[in-house]
């Protein structure tokens, strides 16, 4: 399944070329990320205060292929590609159209209070549909 969020590109998200600048990919694909998680059920404050587990990224894996500009229509897609006891693998993509603009591997990994990588509970597994 992939998951489909909406991005306009505004001014604030520009550099002085005019296009965007490259952290703000990252932000654009936590936003969908987060997104997806919460359609699934999950509501990550919840968890944090009621079971003290938060999701951290571990790892991202990001090439740039063609600028998106100032007020752009994008699209991110995102798909779980692997969840594996601690760990949650996505692949997203932002889209101009058809055309890929950034491509992106991102590991996550779930935490408990302490800082420490823990297991992800079945409940969390079935939400997620893995």
């Amino acid at each position: 399944m992939v998951h489909e969020f909406p991005v306009r590109v505004y001014y604030e998200d520009t550099d002085l070329a005019g296009i965007v600048y490259y952290a703000n990919y990252l932000k654009f694909i936590e936003r969908a990320r987060s997104t997806m998680v919460r359609e699934a059920g999950l509501d990550q404050m919840a968890l944090k205060e009621g079971e003290g587990l938060v999701f951290a990224v571990r790892h991202v894996d990001a090439t740039y292929l063609r600028p998106a500009k100032l007020d752009d229509a994008l699209t991110i897609a995102t798909k779980l590609q692997q969840l594996s006891g601690a760990k949650l693998l996505f692949e997203q993509d932002v889209m101009r159209g058809e055309e890929k603009l950034f491509s992106s591997k991102i590991t996550v990994i779930c935490m408990n209070a302490a800082g420490r990588v823990v297991r992800l509970p079945a409940e969390i597994r079935a939400k997620l549909g893995l």
